[in-house]
């Protein structure tokens, strides 16, 4: 890795559940391992953080934002619908957002995965398919909670990327390719901030990136399950975390 002060620092949300009736904020080890592997020091971002003092003193402190998948879904009220999602996570809803804003403003590198990506889809002005499996017109997206967890994560749909984008150069020469599917969720419309980088076969945006930002990506699939097995998966996750070295050098000569 290097000389350790030349390591990017990684910020990666937490998420809120119950554990034996405690409230407790967690962090999935696939996540941690990811950006360990590719270069990076993930450090976890409670829920406090959202607290303005405390965002600003956190900021400088970060090279990249990395916004993890979860089991709870944006609340319908930020994109302008009524309702309540059983499993919301409000704290977690509040922390996004406003990483999400500070990393558009400061130009911070941000890679949001699933729930991540949807949240960039609603903090830039878009809406949610809040059940995709109800729209006929798409896939079955959700896994297969009675499988095993390998075979839930294990490649299940095609997506097309779109040329000339972030995504096209990262991958280089690669047009389609198959992704891991494990959402109920997706992104209905888009604001104008965020360009489409990827689709699947039935139409429904699986990538977007920030037009005006020099490393901002959202995907719906799962590159952290098993990255070092992937090439695609490391490919995207490396070039994360070369936008972030390239943040915090420049942060080093200010």
């Amino acid at each position: 890795m290097g000389n350790i002060f030349d390591i990017p620092t990684i910020g990666v949300v937490m998420c809120r559940n119950r554990i034996k009736g405690h409230e407790s904020q967690t962090l999935q080890e696939k996540y941690l391992d990811a950006v360990l592997f590719a270069g990076g020091l993930p450090i976890a971002l409670p829920h406090a953080l959202a607290e303005p003092q405390l965002l600003a003193a956190l900021l400088p402190k970060l090279d990249g934002i990395f916004l993890t998948g979860s089991p709870s879904n944006v609340q319908p009220h930020l994109y302008g619908e009524n309702g309540d999602e059983p499993d919301a996570d409000p704290g977690r809803d509040l922390l996004s957002m406003a990483l999400i804003d500070a990393a558009l403003e400061r130009r911070i590198p941000l890679f949001a995965i699933c729930r991540g990506m949807q949240e960039l889809v609603v903090a830039t002005g878009g809406t949610l398919y809040r059940r995709l499996f109800d729209e006929p017109a798409f896939l079955e997206h959700r896994e297969d909670p009675e499988l095993p967890v390998e075979q839930q994560y294990a490649p299940s749909h095609e997506v097309q990327v779109q040329s000339g984008g972030l995504l096209s150069r990262l991958i280089p020469g690669c047009s389609t390719f198959w992704v891991n599917s494990l959402h109920g969720q997706g992104a209905k419309t888009l604001g104008p901030r965020l360009c489409i980088e990827a689709r699947a076969q039935d139409g429904l945006v699986e990538a977007v990136s920030v037009h005006d930002h020099p490393w901002a990506l959202g995907v719906q699939w799962h590159p952290e399950w098993n990255s070092r097995e992937y090439e695609l998966s490391r490919l995207l996750l490396a070039g994360f975390i070369s936008a972030c070295q390239n943040y915090h050098a420049e942060k080093q000569q200010v």
